[in-house]
């Protein structure tokens, strides 16, 4: 996949409208420092986009695999155009993320705009809440997450209590 490439689509059709955006999942983990293979573009938007991110990438050829009002998933026949992940905020979790929001490095040394380690960690958890079966993959990445200068440990601690899931949090300081 070229995520480059694809990254530029996804801003260009956002930037046809207020919506911000960042790159989220694996490649803003590697961005932070994380060495990881990924084969997809997670890119976290305000929910008022997702009319039209759907509609833009169904016009250039990609294929809507999954839909809620929280995500969509995409995939393109062309691997190198490959799949891309949607994360859909509201307006409260938007302006706390998007006011938070770092530049980094990125894959082929283009600077991108990444949730803050804190705002990662709370994907993690909602991703471990709502799929259980992404336990032991999130909290390695969250783990990690704690382990970048500056972050807010307790911050993490409390996205961890408010999915109810405390417990993990056990665990992932354990395991530091």
């Amino acid at each position: 996949m070229n995520f480059a490439a694809v990254l530029a689509r996804i801003e260009q059709i956002l930037s046809t409208g207020p919506w911000p955006s960042a790159v989220a999942g694996g490649v803003a983990l590697a961005a932070y420092g994380s060495p990881r293979l990924t084969i997809d573009l997670d890119i976290v938007t305000h929910r008022d986009a997702q009319p039209a991110v759907i509609a833009a990438l169904e016009r250039t050829g990609y294929e809507t695999l999954y839909r809620s009002s929280g995500f969509s998933n995409h995939r393109h026949f062309e691997a190198e155009l490959g799949r891309v992940d949607l994360i859909y905020v509201d307006d409260v979790t938007s302006g706390r993320l998007f006011a938070a929001a770092r530049t980094l490095m990125g894959p082929a040394s283009t600077r991108i705009r990444v949730p803050s380690p804190e705002h990662l960690a709370a994907m993690k958890i909602q991703a471990i809440r709502n799929a259980p079966d992404r336990t032991l993959r999130d909290l390695a990445d969250v783990a990690f997450l704690l382990t970048v200068e500056g972050v807010n440990r307790d911050e993490i601690k409390g996205y961890f209590e408010q999915a109810g899931l405390l417990h993990h949090w056990t665990d992932v300081i354990r395991e530091r």
